[in-house]
């Protein structure tokens, strides 16, 4: 009975790998960018938190998040190449990201971000901005000043921009994906929100 159903099981499960590889055509869904994939599953989300696309694509990338396995790493790389403001206030923006990292609080704070520049239509101007943020959002003074520029935070600063310089040649415009370091992911017209979800959680699991 057991073996019975286990070939039931493959059965059911080949023709849904064969849908999948089907639905998603290198070229149209998604390009290779490198020969080979990181050694572990990574999504990088390159965003700002100027571009109202990827304030748009929040709820999407929460999506995202609960979907993926376990062992895969979502992490957000804030650039700095936009044309909404000064690249030194994009580049405190990135600094506030990783204070937000290091506080274990990104998602709280990311959000916070997002919603002062496009619900409440505040300009952000300057770290002092993005300090009173964190400050309204529970964040105490102290802790916030002792992280800004702190080696832990500088380090991550260093990582996110080598990120965007990584694949700055890549990225034509924010939200964009780029999947296990291999993949770039294109979403068109005609896919919906599941789509776009569904189209990262499989790029997530290929190598």
């Amino acid at each position: 009975m057991k073996k019975i159903i286990l070939a039931l099981f493959i059965a059911v499960l080949v023709p849904l790998q064969a849908c999948a590889q089907e639905q998603w055509k290198e070229g149209e869904h998604y390009t290779i960018i490198n020969d080979t994939a990181t050694d572990k599953p990574v999504i990088n989300e390159f965003f700002s938190y100027w571009c109202p696309h990827c304030f748009q694509f929040e709820p999407i990338v929460k999506d995202i998040k609960s979907k993926i396995s376990d062992d895969v790493k979502f992490e957000k790389v804030h650039v700095n190449f936009m044309g909404f403001t000064s690249t030194e206030t994009q580049d405190d923006a990135s600094r506030a990201l990783m204070v937000a990292r290091a506080l274990k609080k990104e998602d709280a704070l990311s959000t916070a971000i997002f919603r002062y520049i496009h619900v409440q239509k505040s300009s952000v101007t300057s770290i002092k901005d993005l300090k009173n943020i964190f400050m309204v959002n529970g964040v105490d003074e102290a802790d916030f000043d002792k992280l800004v520029g702190s080696f832990g935070v500088n380090s991550m600063l260093k990582k996110n921009n080598k990120m965007v310089e990584k694949y700055r040649q890549y990225l034509r415009g924010v939200p964009n994906f780029i999947v296990n370091g291999k993949f770039q992911a294109t979403f068109t017209r005609d896919m919906n929100t599941k789509d776009m979800v569904d189209l990262i959680v499989w790029l997530s699991k290929q190598k």
